[in-house]
Formats: structure tokens, C-alpha cells, sequence
């Protein structure tokens, strides 16, 4: 693996841990989580609006 994948590969875990860290505070403070997080995490935004609460 060239180091260009591993750096690339790294960054890509970082992003994808952000998403969800920003996800989860969203939704813990009773605020839609930004569709481009929900898309990085492979949810639909679309769908996640059909959540309701229970």
C-alpha cells in the first residue's frame, strides 16, 4: 500500500468518525442531523425524515 492510499485511507476513517459524532449529537439534541453527514454514515436523508419519535 503506497502511502498516499494509507494517508487517504486514515482521513477517510476520521471523516466517517466526525459524521457520525456530529450525527449522534444532532439527534441527541432533538435536531435533524445535515443530510451530507447522514450520506457519509450510508443513511438516506430521505429516510431518516420518516423517523418519527417514540
Amino acid at each position: 500500500m503506497s502511502s498516499r492510499k494509507l494517508f487517504s485511507a486514515i482521513g477517510d476513517i476520521f471523516t466517517t468518525f466526525g459524521s457520525a459524532v456530529a450525527a449522534s449529537r444532532a439527534v441527541e439534541a432533538g435536531r435533524k442531523p445535515r443530510a451530507d453527514d447522514l450520506r457519509r454514515l450510508g443513511m438516506d436523508p430521505a429516510a431518516f425524515d420518516k423517523i418519527g419519535r417514540f
